[in-house]
């Protein structure tokens, strides 16, 4: 359905020579619906990498000013930070994430911040084990600091619902081709409307003013939009819209709970395996469609690389922090009978 869309749009695009921009308007209505966010606040990047750059480099910080997140970020969140700690001598702090308490990491975070702390950020689902974070407590730690909270969705739009207004970030980032089923080189840019101008915007380009003078004055638009510029693979978009229409329809809060329900009967499988040990949070509240887990026999690279070439079960290797494990995630297009498969496949493979 997404790749026939994209392929359909391409094409008449092509025919006409036309970049169809009109499709970024028209997709930002669903999107607003989807993410419980207005309009203003969306703009379409190519990835979550893209959208969390956009807020690294854009905060306000100056040398020895400090941002904290998890040690288990991915590198699309982490290294957007680490590269401006090396041009301009901001701090990069960063805690442990405890799988078994979300009330402990609220708790490290609180710990870590100093007056010249100037940015949280924290991955909605960490892509590693999959904890789930308590985004609202955290951003009511933020907010009442007066710290800007940034929240990198890429694991959690398409796999849970998601209302930004009740989050209580300042912005989000989020990956189309993840668990939205969107086209790859699709994401999204949340910023909350009071702060868009507290974001600077580094990158210009046709579509990101509302008015220039040449060569005396540029007026951004004033929108998220500004940070939407140039001539983009609209086609994509196009794509991203049927998928978040598609998610729609099945009901989101139903793929939660169906992807949750896969998990917890592949952990109950794997956890019934001698030398199995299970990384994700044991706790239900703090899991959602992530299980990752590892062998005391077979070193994850062996196990994974079996897992693919001689099951066809396509995994990630997890190898942030030595954790040395393997990944599985449960969506909408699995079933209990693939979890099957897989919890038959590790006890083969570690017999």
């Amino acid at each position: 359905m997404v790749n026939e869309a994209v392929k359909e749009k391409l094409e008449a695009l092509q025919r006409v020579s036309e970049t169809g921009h009109s499709i970024m308007d028209k997709t930002r209505e669903v999107a607003a619906q989807y993410f419980g966010a207005h309009v203003d606040e969306l703009c379409f990047t190519r990835n979550a990498t893209e959208s969390n750059s956009i807020i690294a480099a854009g905060v306000a910080m100056k040398p020895g000013d400090e941002v904290i997140f998890e040690s288990h970020a991915h590198p699309g969140g982490s290294f957007p930070w680490l590269g401006r700690q090396k041009r301009e001598g901001i701090r990069v702090k960063i805690f442990e994430p405890d799988p078994e308490s979300s009330v402990s990491n609220v708790e490290r975070i609180q710990s870590l911040i100093t007056p010249r702390t100037r940015a949280i950020q924290v991955s909605h689902i960490t892509a590693p084990t999959g904890i789930l974070f308590d985004v609202q407590a955290i951003g009511q730690l933020a907010r009442d600091r007066g710290i800007w909270f940034h929240v990198d969705g890429a694991q959690t739009a398409g796999m849970i619902p998601i209302d930004l207004t009740e989050m209580k970030c300042d912005s989000y980032a989020t990956s189309g081709h993840k668990w939205m089923g969107g086209p790859r080189g699709t994401g999204v840019l949340y910023i909350q409307k009071d702060r868009i101008d507290e974001v600077a915007c580094l990158h210009l380009g046709a579509y990101s003013d509302a008015g220039v003078d040449l060569p005396n004055r540029i007026d951004l638009h004033p929108t998220v939009r500004r940070h939407e510029y140039g001539t983009r693979n609209t086609e994509l978009v196009e794509g991203l819209r049927v998928a978040m229409e598609f998610q729609e329809q099945i009901g989101k809060e139903r793929i939660e709970t169906y992807g949750r329900g896969l998990a917890s009967y592949l952990r109950k499988g794997l956890l019934e395996i001698d030398g199995i040990s299970v990384l994700t949070p044991s706790d239900p509240a703090w899991r959602r469609s992530i299980i990752t887990f590892k062998s005391d026999r077979v070193g994850f690279d062996d196990l994974n690389n079996q897992l693919m070439r001689e099951y066809r079960l396509r995994c990630r290797r997890v190898t942030e922090r030595g954790l040395d494990a393997v990944r599985v995630s449960t969506h909408l297009f699995n079933s209990e009978a693939d979890c099957d498969r897989v919890v038959e496949a590790v006890r083969a493979i570690v017999a």
